[in-house]
């Protein structure tokens, strides 16, 4: 990604997208730390009286699209005049009727430019989330690293990221690229565009790469195991190590992610996902992270009845079996003990909450005597 920016600040504070871009120089391959946080305008967006919302949520952004109106109505009116104009509107981060319909209302050409100005100079965040929207609007192509750049302050600007990326010829590498930098909802939003889009070249980055361990992942773990068709990957004889890992993460996500997103027991491919997850685990090296996930995955199945895993009775029992056989093996022993620290306080809850549970002695054993 390349994306050049003007010296031009507005006041004593930096745009919101030169912070992304400056952090994102320091940060190149991963999340920005604190999702960016604090943002340039924090001072000023916390220090002003909260706006109300309208009780009535069909006229969010209805107030945003008044403002957009009277400014596109002005032939003369210049971009930077907005920058103030929403600090104490509610603007929605998400998509919203309103404000596109006020966007599609303008000219197109003056509509896209100001949502570039916007979303390049503002150093206020409601200013440059309407920019955000007015992008999300359209369909240029040359506007993905503004977007891109923005979004990695995924928390606020991650939704009309995801949905103005999805929207362009080259989207679905655009939000894979930002997906690999962004986590926490920012992750949500836009794996959960690329499960929308279902575009043949994401399948081999949704099979290995959506889901990174945080809990909200239980919002599109089953998305992604239905849209990449996980059971036909995972069944392969020539799955490689980053797959099975993966499906490992997705399965432990699925197995308590109730109230979020699709568990095991509405997953119709659970019991051959589960059964290949674990062949393939037997063939594999041991780590710390391979064994704390077909553990926590057995645990599920042991603690919950065979219809809420998914499975009947036999295929959760010849499962977990299939599981318990890779963990009991010495050299999967000692790599979860190397890995985690057997003084650890995550590794006593283990101890005293799986490993019991699963009849993991040698776990049990260890513990015992190093308290000793």
């Amino acid at each position: 990604m390349s994306v050049t920016t003007e010296p031009e600040l507005l006041g004593p504070q930096i745009p919101l997208f030169e912070h992304a871009l400056r952090l994102h120089q320091q940060h190149p391959d991963c999340a920005l730390p604190r999702d960016g946080e604090p943002y340039p305008d924090e001072d000023r967006h916390h220090s002003r009286p909260s706006t109300r919302r309208v009780r009535d949520r069909r006229l969010y952004g209805a107030d945003v699209a008044v403002i957009l109106d009277k400014h596109f109505s002005q032939p003369d009116a210049q971009a930077s005049e907005l920058v103030d104009a929403f600090r104490d509107a509610y603007v929605p981060i998400h998509r919203n009727d309103h404000i596109v319909a006020a966007a599609l209302r303008a000219d197109r050409q003056r509509m896209q430019q100001t949502g570039r100005w916007l979303v390049r100079h503002s150093n206020e965040r409601n200013a440059a989330t309407v920019g955000l929207a007015l992008l999300a609007a359209g369909w240029a192509e040359e506007d993905i690293p503004l977007i891109q750049t923005i979004g990695l302050l995924s928390n606020q600007f991650g939704p009309l990221a995801a949905d103005a990326l999805q929207r362009r010829r080259g989207g679905a590498e655009a939000l894979q690229w930002l997906g690999e930098r962004v986590a926490g909802w920012g992750r949500v939003y836009i794996v959960e565009a690329l499960c929308r889009q279902g575009a043949a070249s994401s399948r081999p980055w949704l099979l290995r790469h959506a889901c990174d361990g945080d809990y909200l992942n239980g919002y599109f773990a089953g998305k992604v195991a239905t849209t990449a068709h996980l059971h036909e990957a995972i069944t392969s004889t020539d799955a490689d190590d980053e797959l099975i890992d993966h499906t490992g993460r997705l399965l432990r996500t699925m197995a308590d992610c109730g109230g979020m997103g699709m568990t095991l027991e509405y997953y119709p491919s659970a019991p051959v996902v589960l059964a290949a997850h674990a062949a393939h685990l037997a063939q594999q090296p041991p780590t710390a992270n391979r064994y704390m996930d077909a553990a926590m995955i057995a645990n599920y199945l042991v603690a919950k009845a065979p219809n809420r895993c998914g499975c009947t009775a036999e295929q959760r029992d010849r499962i977990v079996q299939h599981y318990l056989a890779v963990l009991d093996q010495p050299d999967w022993r000692n790599a979860v003990r190397a890995g985690f620290g057997p003084t650890s306080s995550f590794f006593a809850w283990f101890v005293d909450h799986v490993a019991a549970r699963l009849r993991l002695g040698a776990l049990s054993d260890v513990a015992e005597s190093d308290e000793r």
